[in-house]
Protein backbone atom coordinates (compact mmCIF):
# COMPACT_ATOMS: atom_id res chain seq x y z
CA UNK A 1 0.00 0.00 0.00
CA UNK A 2 1.16 3.40 -0.85
CA UNK A 3 1.42 5.98 2.04
CA UNK A 4 0.79 9.71 0.75
CA UNK A 5 3.34 11.86 1.21
CA UNK A 6 3.36 14.69 3.08
CA UNK A 7 6.41 16.58 2.73
CA UNK A 8 10.02 16.05 1.74
CA UNK A 9 13.10 18.35 2.93
CA UNK A 10 16.92 17.99 2.84
CA UNK A 11 18.35 19.10 5.95
CA UNK A 12 22.59 19.32 6.68
CA UNK A 13 23.38 17.25 9.89
CA UNK A 14 26.68 16.01 12.26
CA UNK A 15 26.59 12.93 11.78
CA UNK A 16 26.42 10.53 14.55
CA UNK A 17 25.29 13.91 17.35
CA UNK A 18 22.28 14.92 15.91
CA UNK A 19 19.58 15.16 19.23
CA UNK A 20 15.83 17.01 19.14
CA UNK A 21 16.99 20.01 19.63
CA UNK A 22 19.38 20.36 16.75
CA UNK A 23 16.41 19.11 14.42
CA UNK A 24 13.66 21.18 16.10
CA UNK A 25 13.20 23.99 14.02
CA UNK A 26 12.96 21.99 10.91
CA UNK A 27 11.27 18.35 11.54
CA UNK A 28 9.21 19.61 14.34
CA UNK A 29 6.04 21.17 12.16
CA UNK A 30 6.06 18.27 10.07
CA UNK A 31 5.17 16.00 13.46
CA UNK A 32 7.21 13.14 13.23
CA UNK A 33 8.92 11.71 16.03
CA UNK A 34 12.03 13.82 16.41
CA UNK A 35 13.78 11.38 19.31
CA UNK A 36 13.18 8.19 16.62
CA UNK A 37 14.45 10.38 13.49
CA UNK A 38 17.60 11.18 15.66
CA UNK A 39 18.51 7.89 17.04
CA UNK A 40 18.16 6.11 13.39
CA UNK A 41 20.05 9.14 11.75
CA UNK A 42 22.73 8.63 14.50
CA UNK A 43 22.99 5.08 14.02
CA UNK A 44 23.13 4.74 10.65
CA UNK A 45 26.64 7.54 10.37
CA UNK A 46 28.17 6.64 13.35
CA UNK A 47 31.05 5.71 11.28
CA UNK A 48 31.06 8.98 9.98
CA UNK A 49 31.40 11.30 13.28
CA UNK A 50 32.31 14.35 12.54
CA UNK A 51 31.39 14.55 9.23
CA UNK A 52 28.47 16.66 8.06
CA UNK A 53 25.65 13.99 6.21
CA UNK A 54 22.80 15.43 4.62
CA UNK A 55 19.80 13.59 4.80
CA UNK A 56 16.90 13.69 2.58
CA UNK A 57 13.66 13.49 4.26
CA UNK A 58 10.01 12.18 3.41
CA UNK A 59 7.43 12.67 5.54
CA UNK A 60 4.16 10.83 5.35
CA UNK A 61 0.39 11.73 5.93
CA UNK A 62 0.27 9.18 8.94
CA UNK A 63 3.67 11.04 10.92
CA UNK A 64 6.13 8.82 9.40
CA UNK A 65 9.14 9.06 7.73
CA UNK A 66 12.02 7.39 5.30
CA UNK A 67 15.26 9.14 5.04
CA UNK A 68 17.99 8.67 2.34
CA UNK A 69 21.84 9.75 3.51
CA UNK A 70 23.88 11.93 0.62
CA UNK A 71 27.57 12.75 0.64
CA UNK A 72 28.98 15.16 2.55
CA UNK A 73 28.65 18.93 0.58
CA UNK A 74 31.74 19.78 -1.54
CA UNK A 75 32.42 23.00 0.49
CA UNK A 76 32.86 20.40 3.71
CA UNK A 77 34.75 18.33 1.99
CA UNK A 78 37.36 20.76 0.26
CA UNK A 79 37.87 22.46 3.47
CA UNK A 80 38.67 19.21 5.05
CA UNK A 81 41.34 18.74 2.42
CA UNK A 82 42.54 21.96 2.28
CA UNK A 83 42.47 22.05 6.35
CA UNK A 84 41.06 25.10 6.12
CA UNK A 85 38.34 26.93 8.53
CA UNK A 86 36.76 28.36 5.69
CA UNK A 87 36.47 29.74 2.26
CA UNK A 88 37.91 33.23 1.33
CA UNK A 89 36.22 35.97 2.13
CA UNK A 90 37.21 37.59 -1.84
CA UNK A 91 37.68 34.58 -4.24
CA UNK A 92 39.99 35.25 -6.63
CA UNK A 93 42.06 37.81 -4.76
CA UNK A 94 42.59 35.73 -1.92
CA UNK A 95 43.43 32.06 -1.31
CA UNK A 96 43.07 30.19 1.72
CA UNK A 97 44.75 26.87 0.94
CA UNK A 98 45.29 24.45 -1.68
CA UNK A 99 44.92 20.75 -2.29
CA UNK A 100 46.63 18.43 -4.79
CA UNK A 101 45.27 16.71 -8.00
CA UNK A 102 44.87 13.27 -6.12
CA UNK A 103 42.81 15.10 -2.95
CA UNK A 104 40.61 16.42 -5.68
CA UNK A 105 40.17 13.22 -7.40
CA UNK A 106 39.04 11.36 -4.51
CA UNK A 107 36.87 14.33 -3.66
CA UNK A 108 35.36 13.61 -6.94
CA UNK A 109 34.54 10.06 -6.40
CA UNK A 110 33.21 10.41 -2.73
CA UNK A 111 30.62 13.01 -4.77
CA UNK A 112 30.38 11.16 -8.01
CA UNK A 113 26.78 9.23 -6.58
CA UNK A 114 24.99 12.81 -6.14
CA UNK A 115 26.73 14.57 -9.72
CA UNK A 116 24.38 14.87 -12.35
CA UNK A 117 27.49 13.04 -14.16
CA UNK A 118 28.88 9.18 -14.35
CA UNK A 119 32.25 10.70 -15.37
CA UNK A 120 35.10 11.13 -13.30
CA UNK A 121 36.24 13.87 -14.97
CA UNK A 122 33.44 15.77 -15.56
CA UNK A 123 33.35 15.50 -11.49
CA UNK A 124 36.71 16.45 -10.81
CA UNK A 125 35.82 19.68 -13.25
CA UNK A 126 32.49 20.77 -10.98
CA UNK A 127 34.29 20.30 -7.55
CA UNK A 128 37.75 22.59 -9.20
CA UNK A 129 35.19 25.44 -10.02
CA UNK A 130 33.49 25.09 -6.26
CA UNK A 131 37.14 24.82 -5.12
CA UNK A 132 37.72 28.18 -6.93
CA UNK A 133 34.92 29.84 -5.75
CA UNK A 134 36.36 29.28 -2.11
CA UNK A 135 39.62 30.21 -2.89
CA UNK A 136 41.36 27.05 -3.00
CA UNK A 137 44.18 26.42 -5.85
CA UNK A 138 44.44 22.92 -7.16
CA UNK A 139 48.41 21.99 -7.39
CA UNK A 140 48.89 21.00 -11.22
CA UNK A 141 50.92 17.31 -10.97
CA UNK A 142 54.60 18.27 -11.50
CA UNK A 143 56.74 16.49 -14.23
CA UNK A 144 58.70 14.64 -11.69
CA UNK A 145 55.86 13.16 -10.30
CA UNK A 146 54.18 11.95 -13.60
CA UNK A 147 57.36 10.58 -14.51
CA UNK A 148 57.76 8.34 -11.41
CA UNK A 149 54.10 7.36 -11.60
CA UNK A 150 54.54 5.82 -14.99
Amino acid sequence: MNKKIMKTMKIDLEAGKTNPAKVGKDLAPSGINLLGFCNAYNERTKKQTGQIIPAEITVYEDRSFDFILKTPPTSFLLKKYAGVGKGAARPGKETVGTITQKQLRLIAEIKLPDLNTTRIESAMSMIEGTAKNMGIIIEEESLETKQTNL
